[in-house]
């Protein structure tokens, strides 16, 4: 499913949807050992945003350099560096998004405590920081794509 022109949106919710079906399942199977997998500090957002942002200002350097409006120029091996970065990227969004996401599912029948109430929300807000770092990630893919003049249109093969 990663072609010619990159790891495709289909791809990112089919590893978000095995990483939640394995994680339920696991969970179900494990007991509440998983359930002590979950994040239990807001702290865990930092870093996700932060991978977030340093994939998109990767892109954006290659973006700018692609356009020449870069001084020094990057190196073209730097460029394909951060576009494999960008692909990891969204990746790894995409299965935190299905891992926090399942533990997020976990918690719906226990809404009416207080305690697991406080918990869905730090667990949806990870879901989202998971999110941004999948989105970072086909963004920068997106700005490295260096389209070939000779190649034809349509599908790759």
């Amino acid at each position: 499913m990663v072609t010619a022109r990159g790891i495709r949106p289909r791809l990112l919710v089919v590893v978000a949807a095995v990483t939640a079906i394995v994680t339920i399942l696991a969970a179900r199977w494990g007991g509440d050992t998983v359930g002590s997998l979950s994040p239990r500090q807001w702290a865990g957002i930092l870093p996700l945003a932060l991978m977030a942002v340093v994939v998109t200002l990767a892109g954006v350097m290659v973006a700018r350099w692609r356009r020449g409006r870069t001084t020094p120029a990057i190196s073209p091996l730097w460029a394909a560096r951060t576009l494999v970065l960008g692909q990891a990227s969204a990746l790894t969004g995409a299965a935190l998004t299905g891992w926090y996401a399942a533990h997020g599912l976990l918690l719906l029948p226990d809404l009416d405590i207080d305690s697991q109430r406080a918990r869905l929300w730090l667990v949806g807000a990870h879901v989202v920081a998971a999110v941004a770092v999948t989105v970072a990630g086909m963004v920068t893919q997106r700005r490295c794509r260096i389209d070939d003049p000779s190649a034809p249109e349509g599908p790759a093969s």
